[in-house]
């Protein structure tokens, strides 16, 4: 079955510096699109990246450009957000989904990981 697995939360200072990862199975990883989407205490959800097929077109929250890089190893079918100069308002639950077969970042996201929980201290 299909399976999104993220890890590398945790409790940062604020400047700190985080990798997440999401470890997918149970289908072809390198044919979806995929992002990150996170929920702050209390708040929505948020998108904040989505990444093609083979890694080489990204998208980001314009807020996030130039502290956040979401890439992706298909060999190792695994997807990953690098996040730089954190702040605290980026202290959320942080998901990783898939896409729907054949769409792009604008087709809706029919499977999510459980979330692995940022949290940047002032």
């Amino acid at each position: 079955q299909v399976q999104l697995v993220e890890s590398g939360g945790g409790l940062v200072q604020s400047g700190g510096s985080l990798r997440l990862s999401c470890a997918a199975s149970g289908f072809p990883f390198s044919t979806y699109w995929v992002s990150w989407v996170r929920q702050a205490p209390g708040k929505g959800l948020e998108w904040v990246s989505s990444i093609n097929y083979g890694g080489r077109s990204t998208y980001y929250k314009d807020s996030l450009k130039g502290r956040f890089t979401i890439s992706r190893d298909n060999a190792k079918n695994t997807l990953y957000l690098q996040m730089n100069s954190l702040k605290p308002e980026d202290t959320a639950l942080y998901y990783c989904a898939r896409h729907l077969s054949g769409w792009g970042m604008e087709g809706g996201m029919d499977y999510w990981g459980q979330g692995t929980r940022v949290t940047v201290s002032s």
